[in-house]
């Protein structure tokens, strides 16, 4: 899927190694993933773009080939918050000789994006956010209609070992849930044909049946509703926002469509500009609507 990128595992931090993949000549441009997936969701992007820019693109810790810390009796999901997940792709980008970089992620990848551009101002230039809102806005505004979309969300927050216990042993209704091809995330109808091709979709599934993985997946989810909202909440109160320009697309099968105004959400937290607009997709932008992206992707970066 990746024909002329090489491989890389780059130590970031005391026994932990990020994986991932370059390619290209020219700008910086560092490539975040969504959930359950990894670095292979940008396969019908990144191979575009090396042309013009210098693509890096990593699995976040706790999904594929990247370490994936355990948690601890007394774990406050630190290892897993957004914040320390943006160190990572900081200690990647350094390593691989590059101080300032442009972003382009999705769902998980989007959140940390989203610290990235708090906390290294110094080091984003630009960011492209696809199909999300700020992990606050999401939940301060859930209702019945987020919760039953996105029940994934408070699915996975509860305590070990009960959801990886219950995903591992049943891996199958869980890819069909997230991946049936003819749903999006929400449940609405999404762009028909098999969009995810099976290469991809069997390195999403491998992750199901890897323990580890599983833990990681949820620990993700867990520190979202704890650390990573005291941590937002925090920015807030001080004042901290993004300050880089910054361009949001959404899919308009989707439940930001539906249930928030998703360029006010950004501005609220952006002292930069914010652009953006829906297209037509479901959650899965890059996978569904890869001519769309890659269109915006050249307008906004070059």
């Amino acid at each position: 899927m990746f024909e002329g990128f090489t491989d890389f595992n780059i130590s970031v931090q005391q026994d932990i190694t990020i994986h991932g993949i370059k390619s290209g000549t020219g700008p910086p441009l560092l490539l975040l993933h969504g959930v359950p997936q990894t670095h292979h969701m940008w396969h019908k992007i990144a191979p575009a773009l090396t042309s013009r820019f210098t693509i890096i693109a990593i699995d976040l810790r706790g999904y594929g080939a990247s370490s994936k810390p355990p948690s601890t009796s007394t774990d406050s999901h630190k290892a897993y918050s957004k914040s320390v997940m943006a160190t990572d792709c900081i200690g990647v980008m350094e390593n691989l000789g590059f101080q300032r970089f442009d972003v382009l992620s999705h769902d998980r990848g989007s959140r940390v994006a989203h610290k990235l551009c708090v906390d290294y101002l110094e080091k984003v230039g630009k960011v492209m956010l696809l199909d999300i809102c700020p992990t606050l806005a999401m939940l301060e505004q859930t209702d019945k209609y987020f919760a039953t979309a996105y029940w994934h969300w408070f699915f996975l927050t509860q305590p070990s070992p009960f959801p990886e216990a219950l995903i591992v042993n049943n891996p199958e209704i869980f890819k069909e849930k997230f991946f049936g091809h003819s749903t999006s995330l929400s449940g609405k109808a999404a762009r028909t044909g098999n969009y995810i091709t099976e290469d991809a979709l069997k390195e999403y599934v491998k992750m199901y049946t890897d323990e580890e993985a599983v833990h990681g997946m949820c620990e993700d989810y867990r520190a979202a509703a704890t650390i990573d909202l005291a941590e937002a909440k925090e920015d807030q109160e001080r004042g901290r926002k993004m300050k880089c320009p910054v361009k949001v697309l959404w899919g308009r099968q989707g439940v930001l469509e539906a249930k928030f105004d998703t360029l006010n959400e950004w501005r609220l937290v952006s002292e930069g500009e914010v652009s953006g607009e829906s297209v037509d997709s479901g959650h899965y932008i890059a996978e569904e609507s890869p001519e769309v992206v890659l269109k915006h992707i050249w307008q906004f970066f070059a």
